[in-house]
């Protein structure tokens, strides 16, 4: 009888390795072949996945996204209460450890491609509005307001809407502190700026 092959499980495993070549090699040195050679593949083997760099890249971001949904969603789940919750949320944007600062890593290269590559634009898109979405339900986890399922939903009030607006560019200013310069930050001063991010949201008046 043939192998049946698990292509969900399969793609998961050519992810991590992906992964693990760009966190060894870098963007620009994690090729197919490499790829090829570390899943133990034929290039030809790949193709079904990606079958150029910039394939691997966008194949890389997909995965990102997914990744970060699921996390977020088991956030969303979680019985904590509402600050704590926002700051895991927010902290899964951020490279605090190995994986999460690959993931950053793939994604500002995807960011920069994507204004030359029309493949890669829609994950800008798509990437700005998903952050968008965690940023309000940041905020409304830090008022204890309900939170929205539906990306895209502005908040009625627009002062919540300037407070998400706000969380979003601190966070992505962040981000692009801590990736481009590792050696001044530590995990632990990177939690505690969130946290007073956050701390300041809690202690500004909502209305009504």
């Amino acid at each position: 009888m043939p192998k049946i092959v698990d292509h969900d499980q399969r793609r998961e495993e050519i992810v991590r390795v992906v992964w693990e070549v760009i966190s060894r090699e870098g963007i620009e040195g994690a090729t197919v072949r490499k790829v090829a050679e570390a899943a133990g593949l034929s290039a030809g083997g790949l193709r079904h996945y990606f079958d150029n760099q910039r394939g691997l890249l966008r194949f890389a971001a997909e995965a990102i996204a997914r990744s970060v949904t699921r996390r977020i969603s088991a956030h969303l789940r979680a019985d904590v209460p509402g600050e704590r919750r926002a700051q895991l949320m927010l902290e899964e944007l951020l490279p605090l450890d190995g994986d999460r600062r690959v993931e950053v890593d793939v994604w500002l290269a995807c960011l920069m491609r994507s204004h030359v590559d029309e493949s890669l634009a829609r994950l800008r898109r798509t990437g700005w509005a998903g952050e968008r979405h965690i940023c309000r339900l940041a905020v409304a986890s830090c008022h204890g307001l309900p939170l929205h399922d539906q990306p895209g939903q502005e908040f009625a009030q627009a002062s919540l809407e300037r407070q998400a607006q706000r969380l979003h560019v601190f966070i992505d200013g962040l981000t692009l502190q801590t990736a481009t310069y590792p050696e001044k930050f530590t995990p632990q001063s990177v939690r505690q700026i969130v946290h007073d991010e956050l701390r300041l949201l809690t202690v500004t008046r909502t209305p009504a």
